[in-house]
């Protein structure tokens, strides 16, 4: 869970309460089904998403995969860097210094490879997050409501009830995580003999994350009470107050600026490796500008874009929940393409889909691409 998701599950929470909890579990399962299909993908094949996409798709097809890629990452790093100085601003430190200082020390972290050893204290730093379901406990909610809104549906007509769906799409069933997965799997040396071992990680992981996004909800919606969009981090940081007490700011604060910095990374990372992958170009952050132009090129480029868009002015939670809502709309594009690799018969034989499975995880992706087309057009027509 990156600043985004934070940002988007404590808004779904103070905005609409227990009604997105439904919602959240549906995602819940989509993503189970998507992450399941992208490790079965780089078990069976040895390849990344990149490769795969070049290789079955035409020049045309693979350029626009990976070019919404790059442009939903790009969306992503802004959010990234927005949680980063949304932290700072709890500690009364502009973005103007923060984002500047941030962007440089991530990208100097990568690019001179001493980034694994910070990346296990940004791990340790987003953690505090881990504070979330004892808080939803604390809280006190309304146990019957909330199972109420879990299993049976208390959707609203409405559009900010669909905005923020997006959003929730966007954040959990994230491209970047895909193609991380489906690369990070064959880079352990897993196939087809170690897969079911596998399997069973990746669902157990993908279902323990969607549980905390869970709690984030229930624990904003238990402790803010006014239903009204989110507006600042403090506000958030209010869903901390029955573990942290006073001091639930800096517990927020030192969990989102974690959070955030580990994905600053990985994020533009994600998408460098992804491009250069499908170029069949070097990919390594132990390799110069030289030997890796298109890597490093366009792992800074995304970093210097990022942090640019971050330092304009603006409310940042809406810049984070935004930044998510962009990517809701691109997602349903790139799993198009990984429900056809994992659909085909002559690419992964007897560990292709189901006939079952391959029926729900089309409806899925038809649901998620219907509600995306919605909200793009209710956005341009705003715009017009």
């Amino acid at each position: 869970n990156d600043a985004g998701g934070i940002a988007t599950y404590a808004s779904a929470g103070a905005q609409f309460g227990y009604r997105m909890l439904f919602v959240m579990g549906l995602v819940s399962i989509a993503l189970v089904l998507i992450q399941e299909m992208c490790a079965r993908l780089g078990a069976y094949t040895g390849e990344g998403l990149g490769s795969l996409i070049r290789e079955h798709f035409s020049i045309r097809l693979t350029t626009l995969a990976l070019g919404a890629f790059v442009i939903a990452n790009t969306g992503l790093v802004v959010s990234e860097f927005a949680g980063i100085a949304a932290a700072f601003q709890l500690f009364h430190v502009s973005r103007y210094i923060s984002i500047p200082i941030a962007a440089f020390t991530v990208w100097g972290l990568v690019v001179f490879g001493s980034y694994r050893r910070a990346e296990r204290f940004f791990l340790v730093l987003s953690l505090a997050f881990l504070a979330y379901p004892v808080a939803a406990i604390l809280a006190h909610p309304h146990w019957g409501s909330v199972n109420t809104n879990l299993f049976w549906p208390h959707l609203l007509a409405s559009k900010g009830f669909l905005f923020i769906t997006v959003a929730l799409i966007g954040t959990t069933v994230t491209p970047y995580m895909q193609f991380y997965l489906a690369s990070a799997v064959p880079d352990k040396g897993i196939g087809p003999k170690e897969y079911k071992r596998e399997r069973i990680d990746t669902i157990a992981g993908t279902i323990f994350a969607c549980l905390i996004s869970l709690f984030i909800i229930i624990a904003t919606a238990a402790a803010i009470r006014h239903r009204a969009p989110l507006t600042s981090a403090s506000q958030a940081a209010l869903a901390l107050k029955p573990v942290a007490g006073q001091m639930a700011t800096e517990l927020f604060a030192v969990g989102l600026l974690g959070a955030s910095a580990l994905a600053a990374a990985i994020v533009p990372l994600s998408a460098a490796y992804a491009v250069s992958e499908a170029m069949g170009s070097e990919r390594s952050v132990s390799k110069s500008f030289r030997e890796a132009p298109i890597f490093l090129g366009l792992f800074t480029a995304q970093i210097v874009i990022g942090a640019s868009i971050a330092l304009l002015p603006g409310n940042l939670i809406s810049t984070l929940i935004n930044a998510q809502v962009l990517n809701g709309i691109i997602t349903p594009l790139l799993l198009a393409y990984i429900l056809i690799l994992a659909n085909k018969k002559s690419l992964l034989k007897s560990a292709a889909n189901g006939p079952i499975f391959r029926t729900v995880a089309t409806a899925c992706v038809a649901v998620v691409g219907v509600l995306s087309i919605v909200v793009l057009v209710q956005t341009v027509s705003g715009w017009v």
